[in-house]
């Protein structure tokens, strides 16, 4: 599907940011993708990825050709335009910690159950220095109970481009890599126990921090 097409399907609102992430993702921040053909077709299915800066969520979605799902600390949704935007995109609100609330967690069980996908960041807040962090076992509650695959992914060069400083630094490229899917029998192990969740939550982050940044286009 292209991606001209891909956002004809979407959702105005979204659509139209859908746009605006890639546009200027080809002017401030163009790096390189690798790993698309590992995405799936159809149905629902779980995008993982690593979080070192505000711009990963863009970053992440903006390759994907079909409208996705964000989490977002419940505290954005301040009175205002954020709220709107943030509602008006499908954003769903989770606790600072990376915890969700029931309700959350039915609102992504039943979208997955539709076919949608739903980008998570295992870590549950920005990394302080731009390395990978422990991952909250939310995140494995969550990818046992939707028994979808997960796609890991890593965003490359986003906190040097926009880190905990708050500088944005325009120019600076930034890239992605999609890995293969992990179907839910390889993260899923029942017999872990009372540590299901959180090993789950490990397996998968270990398949995000495996990944390697795409190849250098020679030009």
């Amino acid at each position: 599907m292209s991606r001209i097409h891909a956002q004809l399907e979407m959702e105005p609102i979204y659509g139209f940011f859908y746009g605006i992430c890639r546009l200027a993702h080809q002017m401030f921040f163009r790096g390189d993708v690798a790993g698309l053909a590992n995405l799936p077709g159809a149905g629902g299915y779980i995008v993982a990825a690593n979080h070192a800066s505000h711009l990963d969520p863009p970053m992440v979605g903006q390759f994907l050709p079909r409208q996705v799902s964000f989490f977002a600390r419940k505290t954005l949704w301040k009175p205002g335009v954020a709220a709107w935007w943030l509602d008006a995109v499908g954003t769903i609100p989770v606790d600072r910690d990376g915890g969700a609330s029931l309700d959350a967690i039915k609102r992504v069980l039943q979208a997955l159950a539709r076919g949608k996908v739903v980008i998570v960041f295992p870590e549950g807040t920005r990394s302080p220095d731009g390395e990978p962090r422990p991952p909250k076992p939310g995140v494995g509650l969550l990818a046992c109970k939707a028994h979808v695959p997960v796609v890991p992914a890593r965003v490359f060069g986003s906190f040097e481009a926009f880190g905990r400083d708050g500088r944005l630094r325009l120019g600076s490229p930034v890239s992605v890599t999609y890995g293969r899917p992990l179907p839910p029998e390889e993260f899923d192990h029942p017999e872990d126990g009372k540590e299901r969740y959180a090993r789950t939550a490990s397996r998968i982050m270990e398949a995000i921090t495996r990944l390697e940044a795409p190849p250098v286009r020679v030009i």
